[in-house]
């Protein structure tokens, strides 16, 4: 018996709870018709991240493959075989590396061939940066979406309590203040997940980036070490 008890008043205490799905819709419902713009802003600003953070990662991956298969060909002195591999690759390290090497195919001067593999690396970077401006610009966008959405609702609420009767004027104002208060508050948590979002891409971002300049300079250090001692066997017969 006291079981059976248990578990209406269980049964009883989940019907009486609303879902959480149920909360979030009647709090975007409440909120207003703004309330809908600043969801698809947080949508679109969310596909972005998830596309931006599977491409980085993919770039990353495939950049360590191409490396790790390239740089014991240059270790070598073997720039033709090292050519032919990354000639067969589409990631950004390959072509800074395609331009180092080309270059070094024409020039043996350091220098010509540093300033080739920055000319590959910034044509790289656009690549790598691209659309993740667009998330900082969405996430400004719900805030003040949700400011907008506020400010006109309080509009209306108080041009809706300056005709009410005065009596019941403190509980409509109260009521349609909170209400308004929802863009504000919708907007500023679409807005902050995107912002650390933004800021987090921008992070992997940057340790691509780094993670290719730091391969440039082994490549160049490796390339100069390689030609001097090519130059010295030549000279020694």
């Amino acid at each position: 018996m006291p079981t059976t008890v248990s578990l209406d008043a269980a049964a009883a205490s989940a019907a009486a709870d609303p879902g959480a799905m149920e909360i979030i819709k009647e709090f975007i419902v409440q909120g207003g018709a703004f309330m809908w713009p600043i969801l698809l802003v947080l949508a679109v600003g969310l596909i972005i991240v998830i596309e931006r953070v599977i491409y980085l990662q993919a770039t990353k991956s495939r950049n360590k493959k191409v490396w790790d298969n390239v740089f014991p060909l240059i270790s070598k002195g073997q720039f033709r075989q090292a050519m032919e591999q990354v000639k067969e690759s589409k990631t950004g390290l390959a072509r800074v590396v395609a331009y180092g090497l080309e270059r070094a195919r024409l020039s043996r001067r350091h220098d010509d061939v540093e300033l080739a593999m920055e000319e590959g690396l910034m044509e790289v970077m656009p690549r790598l940066e691209t659309r993740t401006p667009y998330i900082a610009t969405l996430a400004n966008i719900a805030t003040l979406l949700g400011l907008l959405g506020t400010i006109i609702g309080l509009i209306q609420a108080f041009t809706a309590v300056a005709s009410a009767d005065p009596a019941q004027k403190a509980d409509l104002l109260s009521a349609s203040i909170s209400v308004a208060m929802n863009t504000t508050a919708f907007g500023l948590m679409a807005a902050i997940p995107l912002l650390l979002a933004f800021s987090f891409i921008n992070s992997m971002t940057g340790k691509v980036v780094d993670s290719m300049e730091m391969a440039s300079v082994k490549f160049l250090n490796v390339f100069r070490q390689v030609t001097m001692q090519q130059e010295k066997n030549a000279d020694g017969q």
